[in-house]
């Protein structure tokens, strides 16, 4: 499981247990005293706030999922014009060194792009 993946189950748990916890209000996890006639309703703004928080960080992961996309795509282009330069440097008789290490760069940098492509 990756560090962000486990980073975001963390928030969320606790963005789920600790305001109950804490609107528990008094000494020793009694209720809080309610004046009578009133009904309480922090859990559905709660809810909400948890809602706007949730959507919030799924649209900045996605952000940054985005902006990692473009920086991953512009070092393949780069990566694949220098094996390009390389290959039109060497003959049948030459295969380089670096013309295999630039290959296997490609294929570890094509395939992380394809993995954020399918994350949701």
């Amino acid at each position: 499981m990756s560090s962000r993946k486990l980073l975001l189950i963390v928030c969320l748990h606790s963005l789920l247990v600790l305001p109950v916890s804490w609107g528990e209000g008094a000494v020793g996890g009694a209720p809080a005293p309610q004046k009578p006639g009133t009904t309480r309703h922090e859990p559905d703004i709660d809810a909400e706030q948890r809602d706007k928080m949730l959507k919030d960080m799924e649209k900045q992961q996605n952000k940054q999922r985005q902006e990692d996309l473009k920086e991953d795509t512009d070092k393949l282009l780069e990566l694949a014009t220098e094996l390009k330069q390389y290959v039109d440097k060497t003959n049948e008789n030459v295969m380089s060194l670096e013309v295999m290490k630039k290959a296997e760069q490609i294929e570890k940098l094509a395939h992380s792009v394809r993995e954020k492509m399918k994350a949701n």
